[in-house]
């Protein structure tokens, strides 16, 4: 095999490989002779077809998987062998013909970056530590009484955390909403799932009631015709629900699947989902940090220009895959999406910078943890661990997250730490 290597770029390389036909024909003939020893044809013994009808039926695909096993194979060997480390798949240019008794094709690429040995000793992090308490645990019992809530009709005056249904139609300059008649919406008062001068106005309201006001939507309301309008509006109350909690007996605990172990089993899952939902936030809080620090501190890098195109096309996929399940619509293209996209990029060439200078290996019994706590927020965890284990690229991005996760915590060992101390709820609440 020979090798001649071209800079055509600052992270480009184009790689010319030049292989001996005898190789690939050698090939050629060992795969017909294997199909030929398995494959079922009409008028034929099994094992028994002969090489040429072989050729002749399966030949142009049995010689494009050999050249694609010969490129796959000697392109590895030829990166290895220049000391490369390319960041995406090649491209492959070949006529796939031997000439003057060989192959010979192009692959053209980018690798990654030399870094040069990456210090932490000097960056300052900032770890968060937390701690679930017994108050907690009280208030995710309520919220899971708030979610199990029955609904009964009410003939008074609508109260806070009462259930509306009305109807509401609204005109402004130039518009009304709906077109014609009125749109029946419904709101848990103090919810803020409508504007909050509209819940005050529905306060004290009972069925059968109508009233007319005039109001400003925010221009994140919901509705879209309506986003950021003044308009008056047009209110009749249709229904008004009040709740009902449901007590913390044997029936609740069960629906929750707890059998055995009344209230105090009920605390401890309830405690332990808890702890595992702190752990992800303050590992995710650590990653963050870590990240951006390490970003900021090695923007200027050069990263390929390939992996921040196909990330900043994978952003406006997102963007846009939101804006339709939201009836709107997103007007930027992927070039909008660059600067973030390749901050993205940075700082995963870092990670994987830091990892590999400081021999940082995922570690199997975390990913198998990491997919368990996964798996466990699911009614049928094993068929999500089934799920993982056959599908590479889900696997692929689970041992990533926990690759991540060991970097910033080896950083965090490494680096200036500070150490600060939120209450429960502050460290579940998304950081700015």
């Amino acid at each position: 095999m020979q090798v001649s290597l071209e800079n055509t770029g600052k992270l480009e390389r184009k790689l010319t490989v030049r292989l001996s036909a005898g190789a690939y024909e050698s090939q050629v003939r060992s795969r017909l002779a294997e199909v030929g020893r398995t494959v079922r044809l009409k008028g034929f013994r099994p094992g028994k077809v002969p090489v040429k009808v072989v050729e002749q039926r399966f030949g142009a695909q049995i010689r494009g998987e050999a050249m694609n096993e010969l490129v796959r194979s000697s392109f590895q060997q030829a990166v290895d062998q220049q000391k490369l480390r390319p960041a995406v798949t090649p491209t492959i240019s070949t006529s796939g013909e031997p000439v003057n008794g060989e192959i010979e094709y192009t692959a053209t690429f980018e690798i990654l970056p030399e870094i040069g040995p990456l210090d932490v000793s000097s960056l300052a992090v900032t770890r968060y530590e937390a701690a679930v308490a017994e108050t907690d645990v009280d208030a995710m019992i309520e919220t899971l009484r708030q979610q199990r809530r029955a609904w009964s009709p009410s003939e008074q005056g609508a109260r806070d955390g009462d259930m509306v249904l009305f109807e509401l139609g609204a005109q402004g300059d130039g518009f009304a909403y709906p077109a014609e008649g009125r749109e029946r919406m419904g709101t848990i008062l103090g919810s803020g799932a409508v504007t909050k001068d509209l819940e005050d106005k529905l306060l004290g309201r009972a069925v059968g009631d109508e009233f007319d006001a005039d109001l400003t939507f925010p221009a994140d309301f919901r509705i879209i015709a309506l986003a950021g309008k003044p308009a008056h509006v047009v209110v009749k109350v249709v229904r008004v629900q009040e709740p009902k909690l449901p007590d913390i007996d044997d029936a609740f605990i069960a629906s929750f699947g707890i059998n055995e172990g009344g209230k105090e089993k009920f605390r401890a899952d309830v405690r332990a989902n808890l702890e595992r939902e702190l752990k992800n936030v303050l590992a995710a809080r650590l990653k963050n940090e870590v990240v951006q620090k390490l970003v900021d501190r090695h923007q200027d890098i050069d990263v390929p220009e390939s992996m921040v195109a196909a990330e900043a096309n994978a952003l406006a996929q997102q963007a846009q895959a939101q804006a339709q399940q939201q009836g709107q619509q997103v007007t930027m293209g992927a070039d909008a999406y660059r600067p973030l996209a390749r901050r993205r990029v940075v700082a995963g060439v870092l990670v994987g910078e830091i990892a590999r200078q400081n021999g940082v290996r995922v570690d199997s019994r975390r990913v198998a943890e990491t997919l368990a706590s996964i798996a466990s927020t699911y009614e049928e965890p094993e068929r999500v661990v089934e799920l993982y284990q056959r599908d590479p690229q889900l696997m692929s991005s689970l041992q990533n997250r926990v690759l991540e996760d060991q970097v910033a915590e080896w950083v965090a060992e490494h680096a200036q730490v500070n150490v600060q101390t939120l209450a429960f709820n502050e460290a579940m609440r998304p950081a700015s």
